[in-house]
């Protein structure tokens, strides 16, 4: 089964989202700041046969509006929710990595009335991080754009699937290959995680949840005791030999570990 495009728009906003079609219950997928749609390529693989997969390039990023004027965290759980009511996904999962776990955690909160259950990927609520746009902001900044070709991207990102997963997000122009986002952009996606946690919203969370955690990720242990304390219902894996992009590492791994988690919850 292949990819569809569908295009939804809200407030202005060019939101693009690959959709895989199929008679199965619905899964939104939200890759991480400065990520694209394709990541989940791989995790589509495995559970394309039982669900309908919806991949969305989030506002910022990849064939979406590459400079929307809200870059608030309420502008993309707005988003999400457009997308489902507009693809007429009913009661869908949501899954996200990084900074889309975020966005779909969130959503979860907001509206528990229209999400089925939320799979976070490295992910959760945070603490205020002071230092969390300059630090990126001069990650994005160590780039050497323009790539000359995509397989030299890969290896300037870390090489194996992890480097490919990101070099597939670029595009090529001007004899180069370029990033599908303004640096900018993505920095000031991070000013309100840069000033709070967001606690009180993991705590109106309703649904099942997922938390599926690399052994050498970024989420802190305190993190993960300070979800179950709110959320002792909370269900966590951590993949061993896996860091932050483990659904570009352990594509399958983790489609299994969701696909588990999805079959009791749809049940």
């Amino acid at each position: 089964m292949t990819w569809a495009e569908r295009t939804v728009e809200r407030d202005g906003v060019r939101l693009v989202c690959r959709d895989r079609g199929g008679e199965g219950p619905p899964v939104v997928l939200l890759h991480g700041l400065a990520g694209h749609a394709g990541e989940w390529d791989a995790v589509a693989e495995v559970l394309g046969a039982r669900y309908r997969l919806v991949a969305v390039d989030q506002r910022g990023h990849g064939a979406s509006e590459r400079r929307p004027h809200d870059t608030s965290r309420a502008a993309h759980v707005a988003d999400v929710v457009a997308v489902v009511e507009r693809l007429g996904l009913r009661r869908p999962v949501l899954m996200g990595q990084s900074l889309g776990g975020h966005t779909a955690m969130l959503t979860a909160a907001a509206r528990p009335d229209l999400v089925r259950a939320l799979v976070l990927v490295e992910a959760g609520p945070g603490g205020s991080s002071p230092q969390v746009q300059q630090d990126i902001g001069r990650w994005l900044g160590s780039w050497p754009v323009p790539f000359p070709s995509r397989d030299a991207a890969g290896t300037f990102f870390g090489g194996g699937p992890v480097g490919a997963g990101w070099a597939a997000g670029l595009e090529e122009r001007d004899g180069g290959w370029w990033p599908r986002f303004d640096r900018d952009v993505m920095v000031a996606s991070l000013a309100e995680n840069a000033r709070r946690s967001w606690w009180d919203e993991w705590a109106a969370v309703t649904c099942p949840a997922l938390a599926v955690l690399g052994q050498d990720g970024i989420i802190p242990a305190q993190e993960i005791d300070g979800m179950f304390r709110r959320r002792p219902g909370l269900t966590a894996v951590s993949v061993p030999r896996a860091g932050h992009d483990l659904h570009l590492e352990h594509p399958a791994t983790l489609a299994r570990t969701v696909g588990d988690f999805l079959a009791a919850v749809v049940a």
